[in-house]
């Protein structure tokens, strides 16, 4: 290792919060819980120790696991408080101020005139930055439109704006797309070139090597990899191992961005078990740590961005595995080596000798067995490794470990706290959602679409023939323009609850909207359907001739016109109608109660008190419950109910 040795500028290592909803349950989490996942994620020398923290920009619409609120409604309204990606910033600088933040969108609100690329977008990611600012919080990196291509002009535009607006010191990202075409579009293009900071790709890695190409490693600019890993936090060790060390030995790739961040939506939503941690269970305070955290923690907790790879000592071993050597800025440099060994078949022999002024002391190390499953495996700390007679360090590296010698202090590798244990939320479940500040979103509540938050009720809306009412604060879903959409979710849908649930009723007040449904907004849409789900159990993607995302389980729909419907919606992609009827009285600006009870493969269909279908059928015995709606429409929704 030669302290003289020349490579590129490493920009850290990091994870994304976002692709919709991916942390949404976290910020419901309970102390001292909470605490403690945030400090494995961003504490430095405490976990993962993320340099990194990419958050999506929300647009109200679905992004993969979710959808996640806009601070820009219409043309002239901001509001610099929607959602949870502002709390999650906070929460990371405060234990590492010098965390570096990322923007990206994915979809984008439904007002912009010309579309996502279009003036109207780079004015809104003017305002979402001047959000951050007065949060406190400095952006380091902004992209562009997530994995739907690119508009050259564009970024030329979005540039010229940030320095305009004072924004100037933010690096703009192109284009978080798969493939290296971005870098060429770039040589070829000099204005292009000179509008953007960073090439930004998506997955640049198979399980043994990552792409590259010599037009992006020609522009001298970093390459990171702005979107990678996709991997389970209990499982997906190796394979993130191999990636973050491939990425710079193979491609020169100088950050690596983990999606997700943290495993906390509900297991009812695809991608189940990504990320570097669970904590879906905020009921409880429940989490779960694997050796996916650990592994990252390897490189993160022993490097600091600014720190420059040495190429002459990266590579690959002769047995298997790759090595990259990483040191400190300065007339005293610090240095790391990281290998893994996912390709090896047995022990390999490996010296290491520093030069050109590198510290010739004791290393110290730390490893993780990426497979074993056996906590006393991950992020251990070994005996030093000392100098022999020559000035070189000897160790053996096993088969499917990451190792780390470092001349830097510190690490920990598991605190001490202890987790509660699992367990299935308790019924019964209620909310009103009197508790809330107009805006908000309830706890527990995760928008797949639109988005749903508290609002007060309208007071002269109709009681439903029950005598049955909202009162004080409703859930209104507030999106009334469909939005530009990054995934196929159809129309706006909220998920809660426990999908182990099996016996019971849900409930809820419903005002379709109408008069009462559309003030302050621009629907055009005066009718509709509302939606009550139970015993959802799983997503399911390209659905029918619109390839939509659609939940398995069972949904009551009432519409405006006084029809009703009960159906199931079939591990097959199958929608199967069980029942379905009218009934008088029911429409529109009128507040009605739907019910659905299930009890064995018996399940029983109410509107307002009374029943209109019981049927057999015994497709699904368990699942959480959901609201929905079938356009977008300002339809209210009021006392929640789930019992046994």
């Amino acid at each position: 290792m030669d302290g003289a040795g020349t490579g590129r500028v490493f920009d850290g290592v990091g994870a994304i919060s976002g692709g919709g909803g991916t942390s949404r349950l976290l910020v419901d989490y309970p102390e001292p819980q909470r605490t403690q996942i945030l400090d494995y994620l961003f504490k430095p020398g405490a976990g993962a120790s993320l340099q990194i923290l990419k958050v999506e920009i929300g647009a109200d619409t679905n992004s993969s696991n979710g959808a996640e609120p806009s601070h820009m409604r219409t043309r002239t309204e901001v509001n610099c408080d929607r959602g949870y990606e502002w709390w999650l910033m906070e929460e990371a600088r405060k234990r590492n101020p010098r965390i570096r933040f990322y923007g990206l969108e994915w979809g984008a609100p439904g007002w912009f005139e010309g579309g996502f690329w279009s003036d109207d977008n780079v004015t809104y990611l003017t305002k979402w930055l001047g959000c951050a600012e007065r949060h406190g919080l400095d952006v380091g990196y902004l992209g562009g439109w997530n994995e739907k291509g690119w508009d050259a002009a564009w970024y030329g535009k979005l540039k010229k704006a940030l320095v305009a607006h004072g924004y100037g010191e933010v690096k703009v990202v192109a284009a978080d797309n798969a493939g290296w075409d971005v870098a060429t579009d770039m040589k070829n293009d000099p204005a292009f070139d000179a509008a953007t900071d960073v090439v930004g790709i998506h997955y640049p890695c198979s399980a043994v090597h990552c792409s590259s190409s010599q037009d992006a490693l020609d522009l001298d600019k970093p390459l990171f990899a702005s979107e990678s890993g996709w991997n389970n936090y209990l499982t997906g060790a190796s394979r993130l191992a191999a990636e973050m060390n491939h990425e710079y030995v193979d491609s020169r790739i100088t950050a690596f961005i983990n999606w997700p961040a943290v495993y906390a939506w509900y297991p009812t939503v695809q991608m189940q078990g990504s990320g570097l941690l669970q904590a879906n269970e905020p009921w409880t305070g429940h989490y779960d740590l694997g050796p996916t955290l650990w592994t990252l923690a390897q490189t993160a907790q022993f490097t600091r961005p600014g720190w420059r790879y040495v190429d002459s000592a990266s590579g690959y071993l002769d047995g298997g595995g790759t090595y990259v050597t990483l040191r400190s800025p300065g007339p005293e440099p610090q240095y790391t080596t990281v290998f893994e060994t996912t390709g090896a078949t047995g022990p390999q022999a490996v010296g290491v000798t520093p030069t050109g002024g590198l510290p010739r002391g004791a290393l110290h190390r730390w490893s993780t067995t990426l497979e074993s499953t056996d906590p006393a495996d991950w992020f251990v700390r070994g005996a030093d490794v000392r100098p022999d007679a020559a000035g070189g360090h000897r160790v053996t590296l096993e088969p499917g470990t990451v190792t780390t010698l470092t001349t830097m202090a510190g690490g920990k590798s598991r605190a001490a706290a202890k987790a509660p244990a699992a367990r299935t939320m308790a019924l019964p479940y209620r909310d009103d959602f009197d508790r809330y500040r107009s805006g908000a979103t309830p706890r527990y509540l995760s928008d797949m679409e639109g988005a749903f938050q508290a609002a007060r009720c309208p007071a002269a809306a109709p009681r439903s023939a029950a005598g049955d009412r909202g009162t004080g604060t409703c859930l209104r879903q507030t999106v009334t323009t469909p939005p530009t959409k990054w995934s196929r979710v159809a129309s706006p849908l909220t998920l809660v609850g426990d999908s182990r649930w099996t016996d019971y009723t849900v409930s809820a007040k419903t005002l379709v909207n109408g008069a009462y449904g559309t003030v302050g907004t621009d629907s055009t849409d005066s009718t509709g359907t509302a939606s009550l789900l139970g015993r959802v159990v799983n997503q399911l993607n390209n659905v029918g001739p619109g390839r939509n995302n659609v939940w398995q389980g069972y949904h009551l729909d009432l519409s405006a016109d006084g029809t009703w419907s009960l159906k199931v919606v079939a591990p097959d992609k199958a929608t199967h109608v069980l029942a379905s009827g009218s009934r008088s009285g029911a429409g529109t600006d009128t507040w009605h109660r739907l019910s659905l009870g299930f009890k064995g493969d018996t399940i029983t269909a109410r509107v307002d008190n009374r029943v209109v279908a019981r049927v057999t059928d015994g497709t699904y015995t368990h699942g959480q419950v959901g609201l929905g709606l079938d356009s977008y429409t300002a339809s209210h929704f009021d006392d929640l109910a789930v019992t046994r």
